[in-house]
């Protein structure tokens, strides 16, 4: 899909599709509109206690969109329980034009000066689109995912894309809805404005927790 543009991916967003590849070097790029879809309702989001104590207290720092390219690429790598990936370098490059834009984010979890997790994802209107996410160390992705809840609700927005239902997932509540739902929703998200930068980028571990849901 050597033509497919910029403006093409947001209007793919738009109605509910996302692009993936089939490996790091493949250039071939395909669209995915799964009859069903992974969504995170922000209304409803489980923080495990364990987890909630290790927001709290890590000592890990939490950044916003300081190293976008950095978490792709730490997403993109080879790992033990996965051989290849389906970020390609030409969806890289996309995402990052996205970044430049203003409509893709990253959340970046920090032990000193070494990137260790994060997530990244598309954000359109009141719609966050999760991509991917990576750890590097005990729980950086989850603390990452706890800190993009906090924002989004934070910001007004309405949608959390999370396009696959995993185990790893399951645990902060997110359900499998079908498509028709799905688009509904992204309908209702898109109508509004979401701000992914309403919430302090200082905020504490105890400041995002008291703006998720539930803890148990």
């Amino acid at each position: 899909m050597a033509d497919f543009t910029l403006d093409d991916l947001v209007q793919c967003y738009r109605t509910g599709i996302f692009p993936m590849s089939d490996a790091r070097d493949d250039e071939t790029l395909f669209l995915v509109d799964p009859p069903l879809r992974g969504i995170l309702p922000l209304e409803g989001v489980h923080v495990p206690s364990r987890l909630a104590r290790t927001v709290r207290n890590t000592t890990f720092t939490v950044k916003i969109d300081t190293a976008f390219r950095q978490v792709i690429e730490l997403c993109a790598e080879s790992a033990a329980d996965r051989e290849s990936t389906w970020i390609s370098h030409s969806i890289q490059s996309l995402y990052e034009a996205l970044f430049a834009r203003g409509l893709a984010h990253s959340v970046e979890v920090w032990d000193g000066a070494r990137l260790v997790g994060g997530l990244y994802g598309v954000a359109i209107n009141g719609a966050f689109f999760g991509e991917s996410m990576v750890s590097r160390a005990t729980d950086a992705s989850k603390i990452a995912l706890v800190h993009l809840v906090a924002r989004l609700r934070a910001g007004g927005y309405r949608l959390l894309d999370c396009q696959f239902l995993t185990d790893h997932l399951r645990q902060f509540g997110v359900i499998e809805i079908p498509r028709e739902d799905y688009k509904a929703r992204l309908k209702d998200a898109l109508s509004v404005e979401g701000d992914f930068y309403r919430l302090a980028t200082a905020v504490t571990g105890k400041g995002v927790l008291q703006l998720t849901t539930q803890t148990s």
